[in-house]
């Protein structure tokens, strides 16, 4: 449900600036290793970045000396055949199509490396984040980790793209720029220099404040995310419970804080910038007025066209210079991001590989299991422990049912089976041997789950089914459906198995899907077979479908069945009581139901009287 305050957890759906020191940089350079199967167009695009700004840097060079010829003065290192002022001319615009063409392989070679390496972190990201274990998603939001995915590598991509690139061509004008300036006067270039510490120390306060605000409009962007998500995700329950109004005026509440920060900041962004462009073009206008007076001087040596090269050359300054505080706050940003992905590649994922040739069944599982003295506390939840001293064992071909009231550690049981998770202390045995014994894709390969609350992938009923054995052929789909209980219904719809189930199989109802995901487990046909709740959710006619297609799903292997409705479990072999995460009893059936202090006894005697006409 949507409903509620959000919380901000300890990492945003933002992208936080970091700080430009030694240790972020390392960080960030992992992730510039990914450009290394591409360095040779790296390189090449770098050539191309310097020869574009090179070329630049030229145009007022040449319009200087268009400027000389029309006078009749000409540079002592060009040939005297070459100082006419077509020659000079001529050679401008050669030098202009020579830019042209290298900016545009300039372009294309940047854009080819960071689509490429970004691409591979893409794929290394999302590997990561299926191999990684329960316990990472159980502490983080899924829209969170898309984030991460999509926002933060868009934001490294961009840094790879244009940047870099850019900080780069920027820094080579620079650089080029007042070399040409201390050529033509030195006095000048002194005048515009003096500003330079003006802007940095400026730049660095004002920044730091700027940066701050920044932050702020994120986390409040980060929020108003959230509410979105949480709503649109519990969007049955809004609907349900009229809270249409309430959501509307939770979401207005968080985008006015945005808005009212934005404002803020943009003041104080305008004003920074206002202050930057009085101080630069403050500077260039006095530049101006004492290069005007110098020329006015006889015997200066400064004329027209070298005053027009050195405003140009100042101006090429002044527009490099402005665009750097930009530059570098999207340095700190794609830094950022990078710290944000870095933190899922360095995570220690699950023993699994994403090649699915690796994962093939290595020891086989005939279905003994067996919990010797388990304790287990959730590591997000040290403080409490949800099983304590756990132990019974299920032969193979057994069912067993493990009841108890909610929070009693049931499903807890079915997670520790699954090798979800593992017990701090004590082990699981499977065939006489423990679970670290096994690979860990051999247990889950030869492990079935049917949960209550089944999650159907948003494609074709044929593919969710087939998700138990991707290899399976159109007969053995069908074969299992008709298992489950399903090829009636499914026959029924216009496109058969080709049907769109839709977001979480949202268009099929909780019978329906249930039979779905039996189809799916008799697919896989497991040794060890997980039924968490499978029936306690339905009407009396999908209960009674579901129920046939389980009995055939637990025809021969060993069957844990976690239940609610005790009827369900009457036949089971060994039925397990948990309370507070012990077991306070154990036997069949008919040995409960005569212990009359018992809790099954108990539960039982509710369920009858609930259940009576």
């Amino acid at each position: 449900m949507a409903k509620g305050n959000y919380i901000r957890g300890t990492t945003k759906a933002d992208i936080p600036k970091a700080k430009l020191n030694k240790e972020n940089l390392q960080k960030f350079g992992k992730l510039l290793s990914y450009i290394k199967p591409y360095r040779g167009k790296f390189i090449a695009g770098f050539f191309f970045l310097v020869m574009a700004s090179l070329t630049q840097l030229a145009f007022p060079a040449f319009l200087k000396a268009l400027l000389d010829a029309t006078q009749g003065h000409y540079n002592a290192i060009i040939p005297k055949q070459f100082r006419s002022l077509m020659y000079v001319g001529l050679g401008a615009m050669c030098i202009q199509l020579i830019g042209a063409v290298v900016s545009f392989f300039r372009v294309t070679f940047f854009v080819q490396v960071s689509e490429r390496s970004v691409a591979d972190i893409r794929r290394d990201t999302f590997f990561k984040l299926i191999t990684l274990d329960m316990n990472f998603f159980a502490n983080r939001r899924v829209g969170e980790l898309n984030s991460r995915i999509s926002t933060d590598l868009s934001q490294i991509q961009s840094a790879i793209t244009s940047t870099f690139a850019e900080m780069i061509r920027q820094t080579i004008i620079i650089i080029g720029s007042i070399t040409f300036l201390v050529i033509l006067s030195p006095k000048l270039t002194s005048v515009l220099l003096l500003t330079v510490p003006v802007l940095i120390i400026s730049a660095k306060y004002f920044g730091r404040f700027i940066r701050k605000l920044s932050r702020d409009t994120q986390d409040k962007l980060a929020e108003s995310a959230t509410i979105v998500e949480e709503t649109l995700q519990g969007i049955s329950n809004v609907k349900a419970f009229v809270n249409e109004a309430y959501e509307a005026k939770r979401y207005v509440a968080v985008i006015k804080d945005v808005v009212k920060l934005s404002i803020k900041g943009s003041k104080f962004s305008g004003l920074f910038s206002s202050f930057i462009t009085f101080v630069m073009f403050g500077s260039i206008f006095c530049m101006i007025w004492y290069g005007a007076t110098l020329i006015a001087t006889p015997g200066s040596g400064f004329d027209f066209p070298a005053l027009l090269g050195f405003i140009l050359y100042a101006a090429f300054v002044a527009a490099a210079m402005g665009s750097l505080p930009e530059l570098y706050a999207n340095v700190q940003k794609a830094i950022g991001a990078s710290e944000r992905v870095l933190e899922i590649l360095e995570e220690k994922g699950e023993d699994i590989s994403i090649h699915e040739s690796e994962n093939v069944i290595k020891q086989k599982i005939n279905g003994n299991l067996a919990f010797n003295n388990v304790k287990f506390h959730y590591p997000s939840r040290n403080e409490v422990e949800v099983l304590k001293d756990i132990s019974f064992e299920a032969k193979a071909g057994q069912k067993v049912a493990i009841v108890g009231p909610s929070g009693s550690g049931k499903s807890t049981t079915a997670a520790l089976i699954l090798q979800f998770y593992h017990p701090q202390s004590g082990e699981l045995m499977f065939d006489g041997k423990p679970a670290s014994a096994y690979d860990l894709t051999d247990i889950r390969n030869q492990v079935a789950v049917v949960p209550q609350d089944v999650m159907l992938f948003g494609g074709t009923i044929r593919e969710n089914i087939a998700y138990g054995k991707l290899s399976a052929t159109e007969d053995e789909i069908i074969r299992a459906a008709k298992q489950a209980n399903a090829h009636e219904f499914v026959s029924g719809f216009p496109e058969g198995y080709a049907t769109i189930v839709g977001e979480r199989g949202v268009k099929l109802s909780g019978g329906q899907r249930q039979r779905i995901a039996i189809a799916r487990a008799l697919l896989k046909n497991p040794a060890i077979l997980i039924l968490d709740e499978a029936t306690s959710s339905l009407d009396s006619e999908s209960e009674r479908l579901v129920q046939e297609a389980l009995e055939v799903l637990m025809k021969n292997r060993t069957s844990i069945i976690i239940a609610h409705r005790l009827s369900t479990i009457r036949e089971a072999d060994q039925i397990i009581v948990l309370e507070k995460g012990e077991i306070i009893e154990r036997g069949n059936h008919d040995e409960l139901v005569k212990n009359e202090g018992g809790l099954y006894k108990y539960l039982s005697s509710l369920q009858y009287v609930a259940e009576a006409p």
